[in-house]
């Protein structure tokens, strides 16, 4: 649904993107992360033929957007940062007036408006002037005007800048609901575990280059190294048998934890679980130990400690790394 073949763009002595190179499939959500100026928004114009490339290629729903840019306009969906909605218009004169760009005819605009406010939930604000509308409101009209006129492509520049934890909620919700087999949505944002919650892939950007891309799952092993685990114990242990030392490898022990890694976890840990019952043990829980995208992207980026995964890991209840060996409590 969208390829990037060297695509580049320069604003005289400045590249702003250079080089990327990328594809999205049908039915993935995509996440662009990257600090200010890293080149997103950039990208972002590119694709809908907003800006044109300074060199390489884009293809979105199979128009270039060089050649064929009112196509590709046609086949995407936009939702900006600054929204630029008409604060004077009633939310359903707003939708139907885009509705008449996209040369929707009168039957099929009035239906897909009252679906979209339907959908929204603001049907009952529809004859409302957009200027009344709250912050949440107005990203809920900006993004039933990206979908008017049934995208193939959504483009998300920010979907919860500024917003509430509520309204955030259920923005993150309906853009999860549009995601389809046949619909690619690509977000662009600064919240990580807004990426995290709604994206198949992830891309990192800075300076103009893609630095990452990946699942979730496929950047922390690649970034993190293997997962860590963790077993709490109800009561404390001085020692470990040797036979637990050689089984996985150790990286922090309390009076009543173990954290540790393994390759082959299904088998090691009821392996570990036996060892440790039999030397007298009660073991509370076992989990894998959460390693957030925030660690991902600040590895990445280059703003990280190091490449040793555990090198100032934040556990609750302890705090561990190479320059302390002692163990807070709070």
């Amino acid at each position: 649904m969208i390829v990037s073949q060297n695509l580049v763009k320069k604003f005289e002595d400045f590249i702003a993107v250079d080089s990327i190179n990328f594809s999205v499939s049908k039915g993935e959500i995509i996440a662009l992360l990257g600090p200010n100026g890293a080149g997103k928004t950039t990208t972002i114009r590119m694709l809908t033929s907003l800006l044109r490339p300074t060199s390489g290629r884009a293809i979105v729903n199979g128009f270039d957007v060089i050649s064929e840019p009112k196509k590709v306009r046609s086949s995407v969906g936009v939702l900006t940062e600054n929204h630029g909605l008409y604060n004077r218009m009633p939310a359903k004169e707003y939708l139907d007036f885009f509705g008449q760009l996209f040369d929707i005819n009168s039957h099929d605009r009035i239906k897909r408006v009252n679906q979209l406010l339907s959908h929204f939930g603001l049907e009952t604000s529809a004859n409302k002037r957009v200027g009344e509308y709250s912050k949440g409101m107005r990203q809920k009209l900006a993004l039933a005007r990206a979908m008017l006129h049934n995208p193939s492509v959504l483009l998300l520049d920010e979907p919860t800048s500024a917003m509430d934890p509520e309204s955030a909620h259920l923005v993150r919700k309906m853009i999860k609901d549009l995601q389809t087999e046949e619909r690619t949505i690509l977000i662009c944002t600064h919240n990580l575990s807004e990426a995290e919650e709604l994206a198949d892939r992830i891309m990192i950007i800075k300076d103009g280059k893609i630095l990452e891309s990946g699942s979730p799952a496929e950047l922390r092993q690649k970034l993190l190294g293997p997962p860590l685990y963790e077993i709490q114990f109800s009561n404390r242990f001085d020692s470990l048998n040797d036979r637990i030392a050689g089984l996985v490898d150790i990286k922090n022990v309390t009076s009543n934890s173990l954290i540790f890694s393994c390759d082959n976890p299904q088998e090691i840990h009821p392996l570990l679980i036996e060892l440790l019952l039999n030397d007298g043990l009660k073991v509370v829980f076992i989990n894998e130990v959460s390693r957030s995208l925030e660690k991902i992207y600040l590895q990445a980026i280059g703003n990280g400690r190091g490449n040793d995964q555990f090198s100032g890991w934040f556990f609750p209840g302890y705090c561990v790394s190479r320059d302390c060996n002692r163990e807070f409590r709070w």
